[in-house]
Parts: structure tokens; sequence; C-alpha cells
């Protein structure tokens, strides 16, 4: 069983952060729980990088700090896409280092109500060279080598490091991904900004992170269950579950060191958590601390679980 000092002074039994809202040329962005410099999210007037620091494996978990350090490893967010978002892969970790960037960004999404037409590009559907690559690009036809998916709640997508994809108009959903902001543009259908400038593309950097594997089916597949975890995505960054509740459960953390988010998708259930109540709504986010071993939770609700294992 994990075992960490508590001094009542500064632990908190959970965190709520003011939700950070971006409006940007597609739609816009929730940001709910954010350690990426200068959009770092707040609890009680502290970011949370400075919670980070100051209670450290408290907070994340003893493994998670020591591969971290002060930063939070992850970003959550929720995405409502009013208009298509541009062709787009993220670097690794190793190919961001050489491009001068701090991180690589591999994330999720789960596919929250939607219009009825919502789709998605996740994955290429064809070998390519990148030769072949660079001339759809050049050509305006790099959609035609992507896999398309209509999508309706409840489904997955895992999008890795270098896996070229894009979320288009109609689509609202959840995304949880490393702490990164790096995203490179291939391909933005000649849109032009609030100053009428072409936006810009980074098609050398783009180039230097894509992954040209192809994979017969990019959805993750799992069968919707109720009153019990399952487990979406399982990868180095982060491990994300999906709970559907309309009994009272309660949750086992002792053997777990990390900190763990629970994002609200549907409805709402009160926590019980080492004596403290909080109730978790629709649409926010509550963290809580590497040291906390079980929470209880009384309501019908529907939530991500998301932590991550160094």
């Amino acid at each position: 069983m994990k075992t960490y000092k508590k001094e009542k002074v500064h632990i908190m039994n959970y965190y709520k952060f003011t939700p950070l809202p971006k409006t940007l040329i597609w739609g816009t962005e929730i940001w709910q729980i954010s350690g990426v410099p200068g959009s770092e999210t707040v609890s009680n007037g502290e970011s949370i990088n400075e919670i980070v620091k100051r209670e450290k494996a408290r907070l994340v978990g003893k493994a998670n700090y020591e591969r971290f350090g002060d930063e939070f490893p992850l970003l959550i967010k929720f995405i409502d896409a009013k208009r298509d978002l541009s062709i787009q892969v993220h670097p690794n970790d190793e190919t961001a280092k050489r491009q001068g960037k701090p991180h690589g960004k591999t994330e999720m999404w789960y596919v929250l109500d939607s219009a009825p037409d919502a789709a998605l590009y996740n994955g290429l559907k064809m070998q390519l060279t990148p030769e072949q690559y660079k001339e759809m690009v050049a050509q305006k036809t790099i959609c035609d080598a992507l896999a398309k998916y209509q999508v309706k709640k409840g489904d997955c997508f895992f999008i890795p490091a270098g896996r070229i994809h894009a979320i288009l108009s109609g689509c609202y959903l959840a995304e949880i991904q490393q702490t990164s902001d790096v995203t490179y543009r291939i391909y933005d259908y000649d849109r032009r900004d609030k100053d009428g400038n072409l936006r810009q593309l980074h098609t050398k950097e783009a180039a230097e992170s894509i992954d040209y594997t192809v994979h017969a089916d990019y959805q993750t597949h799992y069968t919707p269950k109720k009153n019990e975890g399952q487990l979406l995505v399982e990868c180095p960054y982060f491990n994300t579950a999906v709970y559907d509740l309309t009994e009272p459960m309660t949750i086992d953390y002792s053997e777990l060191d990390s900190f763990v988010a629970l994002i609200g998708l549907e409805g709402e259930g009160t926590l019980a958590i080492d004596g403290e109540e909080v109730v978790l709504h629709a649409g926010e986010s509550i963290l809580l601390p590497a040291y906390i071993n079980e929470v209880s939770i009384n309501g019908t609700i529907k939530f991500l679980e998301s932590y991550v294992l160094s």
C-alpha cells in the first residue's frame, strides 16, 4: 500500500481547476487540466505546476515525479469542432527534442454527443513513401490517403505521435494527451487567418514526424458495460478507462502510484474522498492526489479515469 505523510496545512484531497476556454478559427477548446507553460489551469489561486512543485510525489506519484519533475504530465480538454481542423501530425519525444521542443504529443479522443454526420481522419489507409506524401500535399490531395471514420457518442480513438489525423466539423469530444501543444499543420484547406493571410503550414517539421505505418483499423473497439471500469487506452503516457455508473461504486487506488483525473461526461455523481464529498458534473474534471487510496461514487454518471504509470 502507498504511504504518504499527510501535512494537512497543504494537502487537499481533490482539486478542481478553473477551465481555460480557447476560441479558435475552427471552434472551441475548453482546457480542463493543463500544465502547458503559459496555459496552466488554476485551483484556489495556484497553477497546477505550482501545486506539483510544492506537493511533488504526494500529488503525482513517486515514479511520475522522478520522470516529469515539476510539470504536470497530462493535458485534458473538451473540443467542439464547428469547422474542420487542419490535417496535422505531432512529433514523438525524440523528434520533438531534435526540433527544439520539450515534448512530443501522443493523445486519445473519446467522442461525446456529436452531430449525426460527424467524422474524423485517423491514420493512413494506403502505403505512401515520403516522396508520394510530398506530392499529395503539393497537389492538395492528402485527404485521399487518410482513413475516415463516421463517429458517434462513445467511439474512442488512440493517436500515437506520428499518426496523421484531423477532427472534422460536428465532432464534440474529450481529448487526453501529453503535456504538449506542438501541432504541425500539413494541409489547412487554404484557410486564411483573421488578417487575411494563409495559415502557416509546417511542411518540413511534419515530414520529419510522420509514421508511415498502415493499419487495418485505427478505432479502439470495446463493448460498453455498466458499473465497472473498462480500459480503453494503455500507453507509456497515460492509461484511460471509462465508467458508466447507475449504482454506487468504490474504486480502490491503494496500489496505484499516480494521480487520477476523473473527467465527467454525462450525469453527475457525489464522490466521497477521505472524509470529504464533492460532486463531479458532466463537463468538468477532478484531480485526485496520488496518496488517495479509494474513492466512493454515488450517482448516475459516466466519466473517464486517467492516470500515468511510469
